[in-house]
């Protein structure tokens, strides 16, 4: 017997690509990481009563995403993540129903502030498993470049290469 006939086939996606949520009406774009292990998501507000119950909302009022609705949950768990900087944080574990490409996933995303990156949204590794390819090359959002342009980065350290260094590198420490 052919299970691959029987099995359902990986979509394409982008380097980027939009995902919808039951509860909101719009597509959020979500940045595409196969070298992140976990999906991440904006959440605010982040608290447990006495109950137990997580209570958050997801992005916040500086997110166009935002709308300002509770979401609390009983079934959450928390993790140890380590950052590509190598800080170690502990983050709240949800799984959310989301649509991706038309098709419905539940998502282990850790609820983080997310507010100062350039997407609200991170789909790792572990939800792109056995679901998606990655194309590279495509880009299915149009979401605003929140970064210098490396040209103008590179002409910034040219004008003063020591100021440069100054503002970015003194002390071992990058300030980017």
């Amino acid at each position: 017997m052919d299970l691959s006939s029987t099995m359902p086939q990986k979509v394409t996606i982008g380097r980027d690509t939009p995902v919808t949520f039951a509860n909101l009406a719009m597509a959020i774009p979500a940045k595409v990481d196969t070298g992140a292990d976990t999906s991440a998501i904006w959440a605010s507000d982040i608290s447990v009563d006495k109950e137990g119950k997580l209570h958050f909302k997801l992005f916040d009022q500086g997110s166009p995403y935002y709308t300002g609705n509770e979401i609390v949950m009983d079934d959450y768990s928390v993790a140890k993540v380590k950052s590509a900087s190598g800080h170690t944080v502990v983050k709240y574990k949800v799984i959310i129903p989301v649509s991706i490409k038309g098709r419905e996933y539940e998502v282990c995303f850790g609820l983080s502030d997310r507010s100062k990156l350039k997407y609200p949204i991170l789909i790792g590794r572990e939800s792109l498993s056995g679901n998606f390819i990655v194309d590279v090359e495509l880009k299915e959002t149009t979401i605003e470049e929140k970064t210098i342009k490396q040209p103008e980065f590179n002409k910034l350290m040219r004008n003063d290469p020591y100021k440069f260094y100054a503002e970015h590198f003194l002390n071992g420490v990058d300030k980017q």
